[in-house]
């Protein structure tokens, strides 16, 4: 039975939404989803409070000779592909099919699950990169002595920052256990959300900046920013659950000085929501401020239009009744100005002098420029005239 053409319509309008998500596959719980071939990028730090080893591995055994030893280890992994080192890294930690399984089959929501002999964090981190807004998961797997992250996007992060902190072995860093490394991966992925939002503060008061001076802002625009910051809210909304959960959530694996400074990091969560929900309600009002001066825009022209339509109305009723040409032959009331020696430039200054009356009382009501400035403006031209005669004299 054919489709009516409403229901057609209806249907080529429906919007198609992309999911953030992979389709259900049937798979049972613990299955690798990695299709890429790419090996990912290994580096690795080893430290203590006296000592620091960086490299970057060529294959995941490499990282083996420094576990089990009195320094922390930090292997991260940059990009999820090649299936053989994501199943050779579940061996060697012996990771949980489950916690294995949520680190490389992406997007998860953020999150924590506690094992028996380590912890897994589930966060997003956002990044700007040439411009472009760049969201991904990263996963914190942390137990005694190690802590091991996998990003899912190789070439960006936020982390420098942490690098840099433990190159210098500034404050607890080389000090303190893999909790503490943990919780300082999760703090900079949190504090990497701010010049994230400061770029976009900086372009939401361009955007305002040229709506209020009409310099060409377009709706779409506006839209792109609204979608940019649903993503970011979509990004750093579940992290405040997952910062709830690590303080609310006895964890084992978590010491109780480390608990106090995820405390810090959850308050600048919250910071973070709000500063993402001003900046939402900000590009709103935009779109409502961009319609309203488009609307303002059109009524002034349309004021001029009939301001200027009006003024020539006056000479079209003149040049009206002098193009009858009703012929005093016929009767004396018949446009006896047809005989008269001045008529036609008479008929030329009535129309120049009803246009300039009406152009001068527009000016006057401030319909036309500056509201009262018309009889000084004329003034000053009068006035001008007169001297520069007196001085030709």
């Amino acid at each position: 039975m054919p489709k009516p053409p409403a229901a057609e319509e209806a249907l080529e309008l429906t919007p198609t939404l992309d999911l953030p998500h992979e389709p259900p596959r049937g798979a049972s719980p613990g299955t690798l989803r990695i299709e890429s071939d790419t090996k990912p990028s290994i580096y690795l730090m080893d430290f203590a409070e006296g000592h620091l080893h960086e490299a970057q591995l060529q294959t995941i055994d490499e990282c083996r000779p420094y576990l089990g030893k009195d320094s922390i280890t930090w292997i991260d992994i940059r990009g999820i592909g090649h299936l053989p080192t994501y199943e050779r890294l579940g061996q060697i930690f012996d990771i949980h099919p489950l916690a294995l399984e949520d680190m490389v089959n992406v997007p998860q929501r953020p999150k924590s699950d506690v094992y028996e002999n380590k912890q897994l964090i589930i966060t997003r981190m956002v990044s700007i990169h040439e411009g472009k807004l760049y969201s991904e998961q990263m996963s914190i797997l942390f137990g005694k002595g190690f802590v091991v992250t996998v990003q899912e996007e190789p070439q960006v992060d936020c982390l420098d920052p942490l690098r840099a902190r433990i190159r210098a072995g500034r404050g607890l860093i080389r000090k303190a256990g893999s909790d503490y490394l943990a919780y300082a991966l999760l703090d900079s992925v949190i504090d990497g959300f701010f010049p994230v939002l400061e770029h976009y503060g900086e372009a939401i008061d361009e955007l305002e900046m040229r709506v209020l001076s009409h310099r060409g802002v377009s709706s779409n625009e506006i839209f792109a920013m609204k979608r940019e910051l649903l993503s970011l809210r979509r990004a750093a909304w579940p992290q405040r659950d997952l910062l709830s959960a690590l303080l609310r959530d006895e964890s084992p694996h978590i010491d109780a000085g480390t608990r106090v400074y995820l405390r810090d990091t959850y308050d600048h969560v919250i910071q973070i929501m709000d500063m993402v929900e001003t900046f939402r309600e900000i590009a709103s009002s935009l779109m409502d401020l961009l319609m309203t001066t488009a609307s303002n825009k059109l009524n002034e022209t349309m004021k001029v239009l009939t301001v200027v339509s009006s003024i020539f109305l006056p000479m079209t009723f003149v040049a009206g009744i002098y193009g009858m040409n009703f012929h005093t032959d016929q009767s004396p009331w018949n446009m006896p100005e047809l005989d008269w020696y001045w008529g036609y430039p008479f008929s030329f200054v009535l129309m120049i002098v009803s246009a300039g009356s009406l152009l001068v009382f527009y000016r006057s009501r401030g319909l036309i420029g500056k509201k009262g400035d018309a009889y000084t403006k004329v003034t000053r031209v009068v006035r001008r005239t007169v001297g520069m005669s007196s001085r030709k004299r």
